[in-house]
């Protein structure tokens, strides 16, 4: 079977397939490193996604992966980091906010000791972990999933599916970052809503990465100078030390939106099986492990 994307969605699925005993391809136009994956802030939170209802049990089931996961941070790049989410109240949230271990209300919004992951090390963890399991990364361009020469293929193509299925419904949310040299910040904190601007920081063992953006429809991956600026201001509103920390560098991704995430297994006409796993917005970290369970069982269904 093959896996068409290798960003954390990609990865994952293959990892769990591989790991069943499966014969496992994952096709990449890009190595991981270069996904949008690569340059996501990393820390677990339902952001931009839904449905709601299903996002819950995605994101707790990952969020326990994590958890296990921190135990071993040199190795996997996921630590436990306390922070805060400003703002906002438990009863603005779904079910599964009140699943999450630790979450409480404080003055500011809540707090809890939540997975940040350093992406670059987790993605390479992934990478080892499923060739481990006898599953291998190529570097292959594919245009037509129905191509494909596999009697199983998962579509893990992200922000790539809108021209590949094609499927219109999936949009660009720009998410620009900056990365400074962290002035000793322990903690995340998050104030993020649904406007194009919000501020976040998020202490990394490479610096101190802060946002953001969430521009609709924007397909520019160019770093802008002017929108660097004001995320550095607004997170030094925040925290004053912010200001005068010198910038690493810039990062920009697009985060893959939809209106639902597809979870999907599509018959193809010559009987083989397209399982899509895509379109989870800003939470595909934090939805990985759940929604690659459903993909894994999606193209092989229990008897």
């Amino acid at each position: 079977m093959i896996v068409v994307g290798g960003g954390v969605a990609g990865l994952t699925t293959a990892v769990l397939l591989a790991e069943s005993g499966r014969r496992v391809r994952v096709w990449a136009r890009e190595p991981a490193e270069r996904t949008t994956s690569a340059v996501a802030g990393g820390l677990w939170w339902p952001y931009r996604i839904e449905p709601e209802a299903l996002v819950g049990a995605w994101a707790l089931e990952s969020l326990t992966v994590y958890e296990e996961l921190a135990r071993r941070p040199q190795e996997t790049g996921v630590r436990l980091v306390d922070g805060v989410q400003a703002g906002i109240r438990l009863d603005g949230l779904g079910d599964w906010a009140g699943r999450v271990p630790g979450l409480r209300e404080v003055p500011d919004g809540l707090a809890a000791r939540l997975p940040v992951i350093d992406m670059p090390v987790y993605l390479a963890w992934l990478r080892e972990r499923l060739a481990k399991a006898g599953g291998v990364v190529e570097a292959r361009e594919v245009t037509d999933l129905a191509s494909v020469p596999a009697r199983v293929v998962v579509n893990c193509t992200g922000i790539g599916a809108r021209s590949l299925v094609p499927d219109p419904e999936v949009r660009p949310v720009r998410g620009q970052l900056v990365v400074v040299e962290n002035p000793g910040i322990t903690t995340w904190f998050g104030c993020v809503d649904h406007s194009s601007a919000s501020t976040y920081f998020i202490p990394q063992p490479y610096g101190l990465l802060l946002g953001g953006t969430a521009q609709e429809d924007d397909w520019s991956l160019e770093p802008e100078p002017a929108t660097a600026a004001a995320i550095v201001a607004r997170c030094a509103e925040i925290r004053p030390e912010i200001a005068g920390a010198r910038v690493l560098t810039h990062r920009v991704g697009l985060r893959p939106a939809r209106s639902a995430v597809r979870l999907e297994r599509q018959p193809l006409p010559d009987g083989r099986v397209l399982v899509h796993n895509y379109g989870h917005g800003g939470a595909g970290i934090t939805v990985a492990w759940g929604c690659a369970r459903e993909a894994a069982g999606l193209a092989f269904p229990a008897a």
